[in-house]
């Protein structure tokens, strides 16, 4: 049976339909056997194919061997650009930016080639047929059976080591930030009644509906010096409910809480954040001392 295409583009065709097919199934099931083509072929494929969409510049090899070499330069210039926004680098929407890229690309490449004269367009040629036993001889009967065995066991050990291996880690991110939402110009040092400002960031990797609690305490503390130790060492003189505000979020979804507060007695306070999951306390505790004048 004789293949070949050059008409049509049916390797662009094979190129978005599988990445649209294995993102589909690595984001709705976790089958991440079907991911590596999808991170280290397909997007470099599309991005040759857009380049040069015709035959005359690279033969096959040329043109295979630098689809991996740009995939491996495309993809983490996608994860850097996800790191810098506020979606974050996650394997999930890492997933949908690969999908969306090698989609548009690859309809860049269509659109290329199709504005190319029939001969001029990339075309490749395959032939499949049974090996004529008679013809190769014994040795090369047995090459060819051990090569399919392999084939076989390679990608059923893929598969198994796939669907058998442990699930993400769930967690949940739960930090504080200062004023302008970066990690510095935390309040720790105010004047009687002045305002200040942090950010509480919630981020649910739980991959299920999660009711989280926050509560807050103002907590006055005193500094004693422990002679048993020789260290000065803050002890809690008093502790106040501030609030305790409830939120429901999907997985993957994050939550940013501004805190503005005020204290009315000069001295050394702790501000303290407890994250409930469900009703329970999660284990996960935060604090700010400030000292106030």
């Amino acid at each position: 049976m004789r293949l070949r295409f050059q008409d049509k583009p049916v390797d662009l065709y094979i190129a978005v339909g599988y990445t649209l097919a294995s993102s589909a199934g690595l984001l709705l099931s976790g089958a991440n056997f079907v991911a590596l083509p999808l991170v280290l072929f397909f997007p470099g494929y599309v991005v040759i194919a857009a380049l040069f969409p015709d035959a005359s510049h690279l033969d096959w090899i040329e043109r295979l061997a630098l689809s991996f070499g740009v995939s491996v330069a495309v993809i983490p210039l996608l994860g850097l650009g996800l790191s810098l926004s506020k979606v974050g680098l996650r394997p999930d929407p890492l997933t949908a930016l690969i999908a969306l890229f090698t989609t548009i690309v690859g309809m860049t490449a269509y659109w290329r080639r199709r504005n190319l004269q029939s001969h001029e367009r990339l075309s490749a040629a395959f032939e499949l047929k049974w090996p004529q036993w008679q013809v190769n001889g014994s040795v090369n009967r047995v090459a060819v059976l051990v090569i399919a065995a392999s084939i076989v066991v390679a990608a059923t050990s893929l598969i198994y080591f796939s669907a058998t291996s442990p699930p993400a880690a769930r967690y949940t991110e739960f930090y504080l930030l200062g004023s302008g939402e970066n990690a510095s110009a935390y309040p720790t040092r105010l004047n009687v009644s002045e305002t200040g400002t942090l950010v509480v960031v919630v981020v649910n990797h739980e991959s299920v509906l999660t009711n989280y609690s926050l509560r807050i305490d103002i907590i006055g503390v005193r500094v004693v010096h422990n002679t048993t130790s020789n260290h000065n060492e803050s002890v809690e003189v008093n502790r106040t409910t501030w609030t305790k505000v409830n939120v429901l979020l999907m997985d993957s979804q994050n939550w940013t809480y501004i805190v503005s507060f005020s204290i009315s007695s000069p001295g050394i306070w702790k501000l303290e954040f407890l994250l409930f999951e469900d009703g329970m306390l999660s284990g996960q505790k935060l604090h700010l001392f400030v000292r106030v004048l």
